[in-house]
């Protein structure tokens, strides 16, 4: 099987290639927000790499929107996220007065046809695409210092605390596969911040957090002695080869972590799927969307109250510490990058589908 991603990565941010584009630059004035309140929707328990974009934007929003309105931000955990962007697909009223912010985790339900899915990317709006990485990382009494050090582990059973079979863990799960690792899987994790902490009370052995959720909260723990990473994810270049993350430039990215562990490169239709997730997961990781038929004015609004956000000096100085180093895409940019994050090509797809079914009685 052939995946080729590389139609979607002439505008990838992730490989921090990509600028964010700006958007129209009139009708601003038309859209106000004086005395509102705007919800925020945020999917997934605090701390997780959603809640942490959602927070640092957050002062920013209020500043750039027409009217400073408030800006509260509302955790509806649950589903691994389709619990609360159900409830968004719902509620939400094309008024400007609430937004979601989702991740793959959200994303890869709807493209696997997740039957406990109510809602459909093609019914909402992005204003802002947050592409980000990730890191897996281990606890140190395994005795793994580097991704070199993984065939002393090979057989020994690991244990991954995941928000479900069909989240934004099918990236790991796959690379897990793909290396060799011998994983079990607790489900039913509210967000990957719980998977954080199961780690660190001892129940998990393996975990990873996206960017965001690993600087501001796992970097401590490698301070401490208490973690140690092993590899990021990394990203894909202009011509569709894996590059390293340029948030964690010190860090071997998977296929390079494959390579130190196996001595070769990586092939055949796992890889093939693991691209796919990868692709679909993490080059348009986070989107802030409005409802579908939000009037213009309202879009045009936000799109430029984020560009505003990004530019912002504040903005850019704290930016590495939280998001990572990546590229935050408006305009036409993030809705390229929104196109490649809820599209799969069809034949990853249906692999994916027959494996969960045959491995974890996933029924679609």
């Amino acid at each position: 099987m052939k995946i080729d991603r590389r139609t979607f990565l002439a505008g990838t941010a992730a490989t921090a290639g990509v600028a964010a584009v700006s958007g129209p630059q009139s009708a601003f004035a038309a859209a106000d927000f004086s005395g509102q309140t705007v919800e925020w929707i945020c999917p997934f328990s605090e701390g997780g790499g959603s809640s942490v974009l959602a927070r640092y934007y957050q002062p920013y929003l209020k500043k750039y929107l027409p009217g400073n309105p408030d800006v509260v931000i509302r955790n509806i955990p649950g589903g691994g996220s389709i619990t609360g962007t159900n409830e968004f697909a719902a509620r939400a009223r094309p008024d400007g007065k609430m937004i979601i912010v989702t991740s793959a985790t959200t994303q890869f339900p709807y493209l696997l046809g997740d039957p406990r899915v109510r809602y459909d990317y093609k019914n909402f709006t992005p204003v802002l695409v947050s592409p980000t990485g990730g890191v897996c990382y281990l606890p140190p009494n395994l005795g793994v210092e580097s991704a070199a050090d993984l065939n002393k582990i090979k057989d020994q059973e690991l244990i991954y605390g995941s928000q479900g079979p069909t989240s934004l863990d099918l990236v790991p799960m796959i690379a897990f596969l793909v290396l060799g690792l011998n994983v079990r899987y607790v489900f039913g994790m509210p967000g990957r911040a719980d998977g954080r902490l199961a780690f660190e009370r001892g129940e998990t052995t393996i975990d990873y957090q996206t960017s965001g959720a690993y600087l501001s909260n796992v970097v401590p723990l490698v301070e401490a002695g208490k973690a140690v990473p092993i590899f990021s994810w990394g990203v894909l270049d202009a011509n569709g080869e894996f590059a390293r993350d340029p948030t964690f430039p010190d860090l071997p990215h998977f296929v390079e972590a494959y390579e130190m562990m196996h001595g070769k490169r990586p092939e055949g239709i796992e890889f093939d799927v693991y691209k796919a997730v990868f692709g679909s997961g993490f080059a348009a990781q986070k989107p802030v969307m409005l409802p579908k038929g939000t009037p213009q004015d309202i879009v045009d609004a936000y799109t430029k109250a984020f560009e505003d956000a990004v530019a912002d000096p504040e903005f850019q100085a704290g930016k590495g510490e939280v998001l990572g180093e990546y590229e935050q895409a408006t305009g036409d940019a993030a809705l390229r990058l929104y196109d490649v994050a809820t599209n799969m090509p069809d034949e990853a797809r249906d692999w994916l589908r027959n494996y969960l079914t045959t491995e974890y009685n996933v029924r679609f």
